[in-house]
């Protein structure tokens, strides 16, 4: 494999029309000159509509997870996907993260570009194309450690073929995936099941058992309780497949994996985790939460588990979009330049949460504001009597759902409290 960029060299890209927001002056200069000098987010020369990432936020979580994984002895691969950003990869790995949670081969293929070493792949992989290429990328590096999903013997037969075809020298790593209940998302759907799949994987050349793992935020009617029992049948189809012997070609030293883990029941995965019995190897317990880092004020500010361990610390939401009042045609009514291009809405519409007002910069809380539908380029606004709402005045919102916050932005302000641009975040969506 060639030699990875680092993320530094994201610095060097130029400023031009491909990244919304940013200031129009600043075409020719690269990206790390503009950050330099640190301009303000609101009289720099950014145009609307921005979306901003708190620099204190961020740091908050990461910090808070590093701590709470630590605290209940987890290993922490926290899924990509949401932010597709090498440069906040890097600083959860710099925070403890074991390795980077991926969905699909592109996920993979980018983490890979970057140097990720260690990619948890929650995905059946049967793309013979990308598994021709992971095996050149195992062949290539022998310090790359992949891990992915299987949940049917067709998929085993699958990748074992393509593997095979490819030459690969390496055996990929794979950890039966346990389903979550009848009309739940993948995996097998019954421990026998399981075990057939494990069978199969005991027969493929190119495939060696490590593991199990799921992801418990399928369950059906999710309750505290169901995910409970859930985690407790991955964890005894662990310790029963270690009875039988089907982790022996695990090398010395080198740990049966055991993995869930989303944004919404972390707190019931490290209590269940905690309770699994001493096995023939070492333990990798692996969390994948992804959404924490940038949280959010929406949907998973209602579900964070924190909610129900309020003694553990609590994430800080780190969006905001900013748009401008572009038109107020009646005192009830008004339009934002922000629409579905920009803002989050499969969850939850945007929450006005504060005016910055064009006349004087005063900032003061969006009282009377409330975003009801958005178009592709506008939000629409309800203003109430007390309101104050004018044209050319921006209005600072909050968004449901980081990952489809992220996907909107290819680059991104991160930004002190007091609106200083200290950094750009750079995503590959």
């Amino acid at each position: 494999m060639a030699a990875a960029p680092h993320v530094t060299a994201l610095a060097d890209e130029p400023v031009d029309h491909r990244f919304k927001g940013l200031p129009p002056d600043a075409a020719g200069l690269t990206v790390g000159a503009l950050a330099a000098e640190r301009r303000n987010l609101f009289d720099g020369g950014f145009t609307t509509p921005v979306l901003a990432l708190s620099a204190e936020s961020v740091e908050h979580n990461l910090a808070l997870l590093e701590t709470y994984a630590e605290r209940h002895g987890l290993a922490f691969a926290p899924h990509g996907k949401t932010s597709m950003s090498p440069q906040l990869f890097a600083r959860q790995l710099q925070h403890g993260a074991w390795g980077i949670t991926a969905a699909v081969p592109h996920q993979a293929r980018v983490y890979r570009a970057f140097g990720i070493r260690r990619i948890f792949l929650a995905n059946e992989l049967v793309d013979a194309a990308a598994l021709r290429w992971l095996a050149g990328e195992l062949d290539a590096d022998p310090d790359f450690t992949f891990v992915c999903y299987v949940d049917s013997v067709r998929g085993v037969e699958l990748m074992d073929e393509a593997l095979r075809a490819a030459g690969a020298s390496r055996p990929v790593d794979v950890v039966v995936e346990l389903g979550a209940g009848e009309g739940a998302r993948t995996g097998a759907r019954t421990e026998a099941d399981c075990a057939a799949v494990a069978d199969a994987v005991a027969g493929a050349a190119a495939l060696r058992l490590v593991g199990v793992a799921g992801y418990e935020g399928e369950v059906p009617q999710a309750s505290g309780e169901r995910v409970r029992d859930w985690l407790r049948r991955l964890v005894a189809l662990a310790a029963g497949f270690d009875a039988e012997g089907r982790f022996a070609g695990l090398g010395a030293g080198e740990p049966i994996v055991v993995s869930a883990g989303g944004s919404a029941w972390f707190d019931a995965v490290a209590d269940v985790f905690a309770e699994i019995p001493g096995l023939s190897a070492p333990v990798l317990k692996l969390l994948r939460s992804g959404a924490y880092v940038s949280h959010d004020d929406g949907h998973y500010r209602h579900l964070t588990p924190f909610n129900r361990v309020p003694e553990e610390g609590a994430l800080r939401p780190a969006f905001r979009l900013w748009a401008q009042v572009v038109s107020r045609p009646t005192p009830e009514q008004a339009f934002l330049n922000a629409g579905k291009r920009d803002a989050a809405y499969d969850l939850d519409l945007p929450e006005a949460q504060v005016v910055r007002s064009a006349r004087d910069g005063s900032v003061r809380a969006a009282e009377g504001v409330t975003v009801s539908a958005l178009s592709d380029q506008h939000a629409w606004v309800r203003t109430g009597p007390d309101a104050r709402l004018e044209v050319g005045d921006w209005v600072g919102m909050g968004l449901s759902h980081p990952c489809t916050s992220f996907d909107k932005w290819q680059l991104i302000p991160l930004v002190e409290a007091d609106g200083t641009v200290t950094d750009f975040i750079r995503t590959f969506f």
